[in-house]
């Protein structure tokens, strides 16, 4: 059908354009009108607006709807049309674009970055900034961070693949679906950035001596997917959650720092509960009295301090706390501050739980720091434990043997060994070259 047009001089501005000819560039701009407020991109027509008309329209039209199906995502077939114009008795085709409803609209082999993503500045079609996107995806995304798409879209899954085929779950496309990694769009969503090698969000622990943040011992950042964060995180805390022994008659108790339990409750409730839409990072702060986990995101909507304490659980990030559900890690949720509690019900110090606006804090106490201050020897260090798990494997235990696996020098095993003798951990037997050590 040839809509005939008033004669007229046209101009560019920000929902029209001109090309003289059809050309590969003209899908940035439907991206660009369909992002924006809509348009209408006249073919045959200088840039002065004057007609000069489509020597071949049908295979005009034919290219223009073939690149708009093939080369923009989401569909936007829908919000477009190709029509035959006549200007001043000139035909001419126009691609008429309607603002979509799934911006960001971009480039199929470029993907939500700026160099696929464009919008209308006044008469000029240009690549969009990551704030405009971010913006965009909200705002038809909804408020849920993890079923927003992800602005990163090549991503991997090496973590994430080996944890599913430990638990004996499969990985592949249709489960990537069901568990809203790839959204209806066909393109990742936020919650596969998390669960990616990519992901771009980290946790950071320090180190403090003493019991203030005065000065910094050490620092690490955690990175990668969530679940390898979750494991190298835990395993660090682990190796700095010291063991005091204690002895009744002839009986040795040991007892940790911190209790594993709470330890790996309070990090699960960091990564599972915090909020993604913050760009910062989860923080472990680390003191000689306590450990204190902080993330980003307050309690959510509906949800009182009350509540939480009581096992009440409201979840911001549903579909990850469900794989960590899937894969173990959690066994019901709103169970974890209880079980922290618990865990310090035999203690006199207790932990602490910290709402603001936008954060949650848990502090967990030490619960040896009391003891400690009045009889620090009876603490191991970090070597003289590394020796007691050596008798996991082996009854009894050589000098060489301490050299061997801690890599230190002949002084520092031989110190080593009578600092745990000393503290009556391990008993010497025999002298000589035929000395050996056993727990006592």
């Amino acid at each position: 059908m040839v809509e005939r047009g008033v004669s007229v001089m046209l101009s560019e501005n920000l929902t029209t354009e001109f090309k003289k000819e059809y050309v590969d560039d003209i899908k940035k701009t439907v991206i660009a009108f369909a992002n924006t407020n809509g348009g209408k991109i006249y073919l045959g027509v200088e840039n002065d607006g004057t007609p000069i008309g489509v020597s071949n329209i049908d295979e005009t039209i034919l290219k223009v709807t073939n690149a708009i199906r093939d080369a923009i995502k989401p569909d936007i077939t829908l919000f477009t049309s190709c029509n035959i114009e006549e200007i001043n008795g000139i035909l001419t085709v126009v691609i008429n674009v309607q603002k979509g409803t799934a911006c960001p609209y971009y480039l199929a082999g470029k993907g939500i970055r700026p160099e696929g993503v464009y919008v209308r500045q006044g008469s000029s079609t240009v690549p969009a900034t990551e704030t405009a996107i971010l913006r965009m995806i909200k705002e038809t995304g909804g408020e849920n961070y993890e079923e927003i798409r992800s602005l990163k879209q090549e991503l991997s899954f090496k973590i994430t693949e080996k944890e599913f085929k430990e638990a004996g779950i499969k990985f592949d496309l249709p489960q990537k679906k069901t568990l809203h990694l790839i959204n209806t769009d066909g393109v990742y969503s936020n919650l596969a950035l998390l669960l990616s090698d990519q992901c771009v969000h980290t946790i950071k622990l320090a180190v403090f001596e003493g019991c203030t943040k005065t000065i910094f011992k050490d620092r690490y950042e955690f990175t990668g997917s969530l679940l390898l964060q979750l494991q190298d995180a835990f395993a660090f805390i682990d190796r700095y959650n010291r063991t005091r022994a204690e002895f009744e008659g002839l009986k040795r108790i040991d007892m940790r720092d911190y209790p594993p339990e709470a330890v790996r409750e309070a990090l699960l409730n960091a990564l599972i509960h915090r909020d993604y839409s913050f760009s910062g990072s989860t923080l472990i702060s680390f003191f000689d009295d306590r450990i204190e986990f902080v993330s980003l995101g307050g309690l959510v909507k509906g949800v009182s301090y009350n509540d939480i304490m009581l096992g009440v659980s409201i979840l911001r990030n549903k579909y990850l706390a469900n794989i960590f559900y899937r894969l173990h890690l959690i066994e019901a949720f709103g169970t974890g501050i209880p079980k922290i509690t618990d865990c310090y019900a035999n203690y006199t110090v207790k932990p602490k739980i910290e709402v603001s606006d936008n954060a949650f804090k848990i502090t967990l106490p030490n619960t040896n720091y009391a003891t400690d201050t009045v009889n620090p020897d009876l603490l191991l260090t970090e070597n003289e434990q590394a020796i007691i798990d050596l008798f996991r494997e082996k009854d009894t235990l050589v000098r060489k043997d301490i050299e061997i696996s801690l890599s230190v020098s002949q002084p520092m095993a031989v110190k080593l060994l009578k600092q745990l003798t000393n503290k009556k951990v391990i008993h010497k037997l025999g002298n000589g070259k035929n000395t050996r050590y056993e727990l006592a």
